[in-house]
């Protein structure tokens, strides 16, 4: 539904890092649209050089700002802590960290909250393609659902895939990690949040089937997305630019989140 064009949609963030950054410096300049604030940890609120908006290191006082939206941008940990006590104040989330929903547990607490606070929570495509059709297809017969990653070897420093295998010496593409959407997702936070995303548009965290792969000639980041059904069949495949501050995050990740903030005050929505 489009906010009232009355006055501002009132947003926050959690988070104020690569992502956070660009997020906050589009919507600076949205028409219809106040940034309230973001939410960051204490030691990062002294590292934050001239930031476009207030800093808080609680989110009482980000909701003391009284935002309509808030975007979850920091990670699973941030989305554990904060989320439910924003969804109870009935404060909409749009989430980045979607990976984290992977965890049946905090999902339902989510849920649950957001029950409570007449709040809704919200998932954008992030770097994906074709989400809204693969949410469309679910309906009209989904069978099979397949995901398949590849990205450069940094993308994949500081993850599991370094006891798999080493990163310094793969010559060519190659399968690390082959498994379901929820053990992918919980596994590689930081790099496979999409998985959850196809989960929840699709057939579910289990029967969604996920390949991750290193790809030493490729700098950009790659998904692809295969549906069957009866419905028909479904291929998307994105090829991204990654953000210079974090090889790890599509570009389009953090315009994804933009998006679905300016969805909200536009009167012809796409």
């Amino acid at each position: 539904m489009t906010e009232s064009l009355s006055s501002p949609l009132r947003v926050g963030l959690v988070g104020y890092g690569a992502i956070g950054r660009v997020v906050a410096d589009a919507l600076a300049s949205s028409s219809g649209i106040e940034l309230v604030g973001a939410v960051v940890r204490s030691a990062r609120a002294s590292q934050v050089g001239r930031p476009t908006l207030p800093l808080f290191t609680s989110v009482e006082s980000l909701l003391d700002r009284s935002p309509r939206l808030v975007l979850e941008c920091a990670g699973h940990a941030a989305l554990h802590a904060h989320g439910p006590s924003m969804l109870e104040a009935g404060v909409d989330l749009l989430v980045a960290s979607v990976g984290a929903l992977a965890d049946a547990a905090l999902l339902e607490r989510l849920q649950r909250a957001a029950g409570q606070g007449g709040a809704r929570i919200s998932i954008p495509a992030g770097a994906l393609a074709g989400l809204d059709a693969l949410a469309a297809a679910r309906p009209a017969g989904l069978d099979e659902v397949e995901y398949i990653g590849r990205k450069a070897p940094k993308a994949w420093r500081g993850t599991p895939a370094e006891e798999r295998l080493d990163l310094d010496r793969v010559g060519a593409p190659i399968v690390f990690y082959e498994g379901t959407a929820r053990e992918a997702a919980l596994a590689f936070p930081q790099n496979a949040n999409v998985v959850a995303a196809v989960a929840l548009a699709g057939v579910g965290f289990e029967r969604t089937h996920v390949r991750l792969m290193v790809d030493p000639g490729e700098p950009r980041n790659c998904h692809v997305v295969r549906a069957r059904g009866a419905f028909g069949e479904l291929e998307t495949r994105v090829v991204a630019h990654t953000l210079p501050a974090n090889p790890k995050t599509s570009m389009l990740a953090p315009w994804s989140l933009v998006r679905a903030v300016r969805n909200r005050v536009e009167t012809l929505v796409v």
